[in-house]
């Protein structure tokens, strides 16, 4: 018996894109066969390689939570951050420490895990199980052909590979994000078709926002899905309706299901963290380069910190050029009311992250995470909608309508091509891919902090490990990294300085090392580094893949004495 099709969505206000040429129908065991694959594929890039780079700060923020859970249960530990995260990595770290403990990785070394592997692995699962969520909710909103192509998108993209290879909460946001508006939007679908009571898809919705927020602060984005609900109630043929009753129950349990999954929010240690953070008692750092300027880094400062532009700048260099255009062509084409409701979700879910983190002065690469999803859906409507022009030209030139399929199919493979060879091409550094605007060699230029991520930090103990006297100091802008991967490399004798720290300057003496590495430049040693460079000379540069990422300097004389200021002129 043949498996039944599964029709494009065009349910309740949401019209059918595609018209009579369009994919009507799909068997249903197909879909899952390709959405099977999407995800396995896009796993298999998320995966690969996921310790070859060495542990960033903030990463190894997160380890040191982990060892803090493990030795003392839930405590405040990195506790300006929710909950989540954490606690599936520490099932990953201990996974993996009980695989490395079993026979068949004692007899094959290569088989064990690293612990920069164990720390990113969650992130690398979710965002592969992203792509499904995704798939079910662009095939809700503007049907199946969309949601296989935004599929597809999400699967090969670099820049979204990139930012769930790391360990940190954006990825985990977007997950419960995108799960919630699997039920929400099919709430809708089945409160205007009569197909049964919406309730607990209601409930199911509100449990998944609690653990969106309880994966990292950022309760706005509970506005998309709101503003998205009250878009229609004007209508009078509108069935979709929670009412007040409904609506208590709703927020009810969005409190209490972020309780659930966040615990230590009832510990005092978690609110003296939250506040700490809040007012920049705990930022490490002054500063942000962007584009080789230095801009304050504070939310607060607006439009006075980082320019409104950065992650207009980031779309632009860092997607592939092909699915640029298409998200350009999407863009214009949700104007056009033949697009259907389901756009005013993308508005929405535009307006709404625009507001959060445009105008913000303290910006990183990877609060694009919570936007992506939106740019892929985009970027499939403008590959469908040029496929279809594509292949009526086609048609009229061969004279021969059969060929409109072929035509379109090959438009839309020869996009989600060019973002697998993008992919490809920068394993394992996603986030250093650039694309021809960006300009050939220029990683590393526009975003060096975020694009590198300290992943030369291991690489530079190393080095330095065996090159080092005993004893040796080595001073950085990441201390707490070169104390961990000093210890990793079984010099524990080293002494990890903080660069930007006028006392630990101080006690720097010949023969010690300076680690000058990209995008750790800051307000607080600017001058200092602008000196250093001009006086000397790299004992050795650590690259991540091709891209010069960090000089190393063995002190002497002179270095010192520019580093200190105290050079005669």
């Amino acid at each position: 018996m043949s498996s039944p099709a599964i029709p494009v969505v065009t349910a309740g206000l949401r019209p059918d894109l595609f018209g009579a040429e369009g994919v009507h129908s799909l068997n249903r065991r197909l879909l899952v066969v390709i959405l099977s694959m999407l995800v396995v594929v896009g796993f298999g890039f998320r995966v690969s390689g996921l310790n070859a780079e060495g542990l960033s700060e903030d990463e190894l923020n997160k380890l040191n939570a982990v060892a803090d859970y493990r030795a003392h249960g839930i405590t405040s530990a990195n506790g300006e951050h929710p909950f989540v995260m954490k606690v599936l990595l520490t099932i990953s770290v201990i996974g993996a420490e009980k695989w490395n403990q079993t026979s068949w990785a004692a007899a094959n070394p290569a088989l064990k895990v690293p612990a920069e592997s164990a720390l990113r692995l969650p992130g690398a699962v979710f965002g592969a199980l992203s792509i499904a969520l995704l798939f079910l909710i662009a095939s809700e909103l503007f049907g199946v052909e969309i949601g296989l192509l935004a599929a597809a998108l999400w699967t090969f993209d670099p820049l979204t590979i990139g930012f769930n290879r790391i360990a940190k909460e954006d990825t985990f946001l977007v997950f419960f994000f995108l799960l919630a508006n699997v039920f929400w939007l099919r709430s809708q679908r089945i409160a205007e078709s009569h197909e049964r009571q919406p309730e607990l898809l209601y409930w199911a919705t509100a449990v998944s926002f609690g653990a969106m927020i309880a994966s990292k602060y950022v309760p706005q984005m509970l506005v998309v899905s709101l503003a998205y609900y009250y878009t229609f109630q004007a209508i009078p043929e509108t069935r979709w309706r929670l009412k007040k009753k409904r609506f208590l129950i709703f927020f009810s349990l969005i409190g209490v299901s972020f309780l659930f999954f966040n615990p230590p929010i009832f510990l005092p240690g978690t609110w003296r963290a939250i506040f700490s953070f809040a007012n920049y008692k705990s930022l490490g750092h002054d500063s942000y380069e962007f584009m080789g300027r230095l801009y304050s880094h504070r939310v607060t400062d607006w439009l006075k910190g980082e320019p409104w532009y950065f992650y207009l700048v980031l779309i632009a260099v860092k997607e592939p050029l092909l699915v640029l255009l298409a998200f350009i062509l999407g863009a214009g084409a949700l104007l056009r009311k033949q697009c259907g409701d389901g756009r005013y979700f993308l508005f929405f879910w535009f307006f709404s992250w625009t507001l959060v983190f445009i105008f913000a002065g303290g910006k990183f690469t990877r609060y694009s995470t919570s936007v992506l999803p939106a740019i892929m859906i985009t970027a499939a409507i403008g590959i469908h909608l040029a496929a279809r022009a594509f292949a009526g030209l086609c048609a009229r030139l061969a004279g021969n309508k059969r060929v409109k399929l072929l035509a379109r199919a090959v438009l839309a493979m020869t996009v989600i091509i060019s973002a697998l060879w993008s992919t490809a091409d920068a394993w394992p550094h996603y986030r250093l891919h650039m694309n021809a605007l960006g300009g050939a060699g220029s990683a590393g230029f526009y975003f060096p902090q975020d694009e590198f991520y300290d992943a030369y930090m291991r690489d530079a103990l190393n080095e330095i490990a065996r090159r080092a006297r005993p004893g040796a100091r080595v001073a950085s802008e990441l201390p707490t990294v070169s104390v961990y991967y000093a210890q990793q490399a079984n010099r524990s004798d080293l002494i990890c300085l903080n660069l930007s720290d006028p006392n630990d300057l101080q006690k720097l003496t010949s023969d010690d090392f300076v680690i000058d590495g990209q995008g750790r430049t800051y307000f607080s040693n600017q001058a200092m580094l602008l000196r250093l460079r001009k006086v000397s000379r790299p004992a050795f540069t650590i690259s991540v893949g091709a891209t010069p990422a960090a000089d190393v300097y063995v002190m002497d004389q002179n270095a010192l004495e520019a580093l200190r200021g105290t050079a005669q002129r």
